[in-house]
């Protein structure tokens, strides 16, 4: 990639939303490494594709020299941020929590470097100085410095009380404890840049200004574009759930058909998000058409799963698609699931199968994929929606059912 100052990164990479002031940042890049910050709430045991925007921002910051912090939302993730959802998030315990934490953090070290180098990251949680503050002293420090007036009308309080919806005062304290984050980080690190998306706006604003009233630091705030696809769809989220981060939860085989399954229209930015591809490559890939850009959204998929899952994960999806898919092969790297071989030697009903592999959602929804024969046993169409899997079927050992031409599950049998 070419060396760009980090805004102009960012905006060529179509990840730059808001700036506090531009030109400000700018000068302070040409006069220090800067140190910026993210906050991630262990909500889950992975992250997932939602995220990666922002992950990305991290890595882009460092790759334009500055230094990221990557912050575990160790106490943040017990209150729950507000921003844009329609109700609390369910509490979860300090175990779970812990365990989130430590899941989690593996996926950052392949997305930035961390060390002791000036540019390299660090990772941080919020628990370090949040657990230690005491609630009377922390509200006359801190929450003197909150005017209620102004909090309600920030968006991501707002819109919850115009639908009368449930806030919490747990809740509407989220804003206060990220606030104190950045001060904090800013005494720790000297960080003076917070990133995050578009729903973030209110509480970076929120920090700056804490930051400018009780230590008369000047602080900024980055926020890029919340990304929907070309047809309004969420990113990251399928019919099959969310498109997990962590190997563990989800296959670099299944993240990489998310993205080789890219609308057409969303490949050109894709590419400028979430890959290291240059600006070239990129432009020349985008004006591609019909199975040519099929060719677009492999790359897509190859480079986006390669910086997740690292680059042998991801040549070997894209040789797993490829046999599946031109060879008709059932590669040993598909998602499989396991039977009881006495289920087999009875008789296993296809619809039944096709949901126990999650092809789909229910068995009346087989039911009716078969009728309009799109579902494939071995990569011959079943045409009875009574059909049954057996022993029959088996081909070195294992079943290959298929939905369309893109989903396929390798079923194998247990004693």
């Amino acid at each position: 990639m070419s060396k760009l100052d980090f805004l102009s990164l960012m905006a060529a990479r179509r990840a730059l939303h808001q700036c506090t002031d531009a030109a400000a940042l700018l000068d302070l890049f040409g006069k220090e490494t800067v140190v910026g910050y993210i906050g991630f709430d262990c909500t889950a045991p992975s992250l997932h594709v939602g995220h990666m925007m922002q992950i990305m921002s991290l890595r882009r910051l460092q790759q334009s020299g500055g230094k990221p912090i990557v912050v575990m939302g160790g106490v943040t993730t017990k209150v729950g941020d507000p921003s844009f959802r329609d109700e609390a998030r369910p509490l979860l315990t300090d175990a779970m929590i812990e365990a989130n934490k430590q899941s989690i953090k593996r996926v950052f070290e392949n997305y930035l470097t961390f060390g002791e180098g000036r540019t390299d990251a660090i990772m941080v949680d919020n628990a370090e100085w949040l657990d230690e503050q005491r609630y009377v002293p922390f509200l006359r420090d801190i929450g003197r410095h909150f005017s209620v007036n102004a909090m309600i009308k920030m968006d991501s309080v707002r819109m919850r009380l115009e639908r009368e919806q449930s806030l919490s005062f747990l809740e509407f304290n989220y804003m206060l404890l990220q606030s104190f984050d950045f001060v904090e980080l800013y005494r720790r690190y000297g960080c003076r840049l917070q990133l995050g998306g578009s729903d973030q706006w209110g509480n970076i604003v929120s920090g700056i200004d804490l930051g400018r009233r009780t230590d008369n630091a000047e602080l900024y705030g980055v926020t890029s574009p919340l990304i929907t696809t070309a047809s309004g769809a969420k990113m990251g989220k399928t019919a099959k759930g969310a498109v997990w981060l962590n190997a563990d939860q989800l296959s670099p085989y299944d993240f990489w058909q998310y993205w080789r399954n890219t609308e057409d229209a969303d490949v050109g930015r894709f590419l400028r998000i979430f890959t290291d591809l240059p600006e070239e490559e990129i432009a020349r890939l985008e004006v591609l058409e019909g199975a040519e850009l099929n060719e677009a959204k492999k790359v897509l998929a190859t480079e986006a799963t390669a910086l997740c899952h690292g680059r042998a994960a991801a040549e070997a999806s894209a040789e797993t698609a490829r046999k599946t898919f031109e060879e008709g092969v059932a590669a040993a790297d598909l998602p499989s699931i396991t039977v009881p071989l006495a289920q087999l030697e009875q008789g296993f009903g296809v619809a039944q199968a096709a949901v126990a592999a999650g092809l789909t959602k229910s068995t009346s929804e087989a039911r009716r994929m078969i009728e309009n024969r799109g579902i494939s046993l071995n990569d011959a169409v079943v045409e009875d929606v009574k059909a049954m899997l057996t022993v029959a079927d088996l081909r070195d050992g294992a079943i290959k059912i298929s939905a369309g031409k893109k989903k396929h599950v390798l079923i194998r049998p247990r004693d």
